[in-house]
């Protein structure tokens, strides 16, 4: 047990040297919304889904920083704040909205440290008049 404790305190150890890119590219075209949807967007959305990352202590540290970085760049993929096509937008909103609404979105494990991305129901009243324009 105590050689299995041994390797597993020197592997933790080393991938602490893995190199992680975290990024926050330039914001080529940022989201023109109401103040209040901004504001919620900015707290339960924008460190996945912008190049306004805040890049918290446990993205620094692996294998946690592993897993903020995939999120991160998956997130900006699929949807990206800093980079908002205006053309696409019906079709984004449609999604923001089907993922708050399924509660997919701020996804739980992101929530354990990010307490304040919980949406409170007036929040997601806001968000779902913003989205289908109400």
């Amino acid at each position: 047990m105590k050689k299995f404790i041994a390797f597993l305190v020197v592997v933790i150890i080393g991938i602490q040297f893995i190199p992680v890119e975290r990024t926050n590219p330039p914001v080529t075209s940022d989201i023109d919304t109401p103040t209040e949807v901004k504001a919620i967007l900015k707290k339960a959305c924008y460190d996945c889904h912008s190049n306004e990352t805040d890049w918290a202590w446990y993205t620094k540290v692996a294998p946690s920083s592993f897993l903020a970085v995939k999120d991160v760049n998956d997130g900006r993929k699929h949807l990206n704040f800093s980079e908002w096509d205006f053309n696409k937008e019906a079709k984004y909103k449609e999604e923001i909205w089907d993922e708050i609404r399924e509660e997919q979105m701020p996804p739980w494990q992101y929530k354990i440290f990010h307490s304040e991305a919980k949406l409170t129901q007036e929040e997601k009243n806001l968000l779902r008049n913003w989205t289908t324009n109400k």
